[in-house]
């Protein structure tokens, strides 16, 4: 069955994204994925004839069945991952649901879960320790107890403007995001830093973590602030990002706790299986632990 594409259908998509109060992030993301299939429709000759008048030129009506939709999963599988890939049909999916082109689904591709850690993406206690003193000398305080307060709460970077004077207060954050309410607990001796950073810079309520606006710092000031501590830290900086701060303290809880299902709720996951990505050891660990399992035999010793 052949179907009509056109970008209207993305604004009303756009609008049924907003009452299903999925977060900025995510409707941009899926109306990127939607108008880069558009454009693809439309190299592959499948515009729309006689489409109507003021549609944008680089995004006109195009025609679309099963055949181009499983055309474009081959493109993108040889130019992207496979979680890339799966993201990126995961919002055409969703769409053509709304449309009620069931027709037009197609599979996401399978993943088998990997057994190690990437080591090369590991950031080390001592290395978020060495960012830590870096902006301390820097005299970036704010940055420095950013990354302190979410190293050692494990919340995502978009709760950070849950972390408040009145949180620090009561010594935990209520954090409310995509429908789910959960509590944080902050350590007794962060909410002394974050109270004393408060008070010396005049934020009486709300917020802590802002901008000299006013406005709560978001993912892209925290990212530049911190690539920019990498160098003179010592540090890659391709291990430096906010998420690795989570990814740090569900490992080091892990490792002092192994309680999967308690870290779960900690780090606010619906599903366990997601909180099995961060208690992956490295490469390096595991065949340290293979190797000394020692079942090999050694022909100098006698039965």
């Amino acid at each position: 069955m052949i179907h009509y594409m056109e970008e209207r259908q993305l604004v009303q998509f756009q609008k049924t994204l907003l009452e299903e109060e999925k977060s900025l992030r995510t409707m941009e993301k899926y109306l990127r994925d939607l108008r880069d299939f558009l454009r693809y429709a439309k190299e592959q000759g499948r515009t729309a004839d006689g489409a109507p008048s003021g549609q944008s030129a680089a995004l006109p009506p195009v025609l679309v069945d099963k055949e181009l939709v499983i055309r474009y999963k081959a493109g993108l599988m040889e130019r992207y991952k496979v979680t890339s890939v799966n993201s990126m049909l995961a919002a055409l999916n969703h769409f053509f649901k709304e449309q009620g082109w069931y027709d037009c689904l197609v599979r996401l591709l399978r993943i088998q879960r990997e057994s190690c850690r990437r080591e090369e993406r590991e950031l080390s206690r001592e290395e978020y320790f060495r960012l830590v003193r870096t902006a301390e000398k820097r005299g970036n305080r704010r940055l420095s107890l950013l990354m302190q307060t979410l190293c050692s709460t494990g919340i995502r970077i978009s709760e950070l403007p849950f972390i408040t004077v009145e949180a620090a207060r009561r010594r935990s954050a209520v954090v409310c995001l995509k429908g789910k309410i959960r509590k944080v607990i902050l350590p007794e001796k962060l909410c002394v830093y974050l109270l004393a950073y408060a008070s010396g810079r005049g934020i009486d309520g709300g917020s802590i973590f802002i901008t000299r606006s006013g406005r709560p710092m978001d993912r892209s000031n925290v990212l530049h602030e911190m690539k920019a501590l990498a160098e003179e830290a010592g540090v890659d900086r391709f291990r430096v990002f906010p998420h690795n701060l989570r990814h740090l303290f569900a490992c080091t809880y892990y490792e002092m706790e192994k309680d999967l299902s308690h870290l779960a709720d900690i780090l606010g996951h619906s599903s366990i299986n997601t909180t099995r990505i961060y208690t992956m050891r490295s490469g390096k660990k595991q065949a340290e632990q293979i190797e000394r399992l020692d079942f090999l035999w050694n022909e100098k010793e006698t039965a």
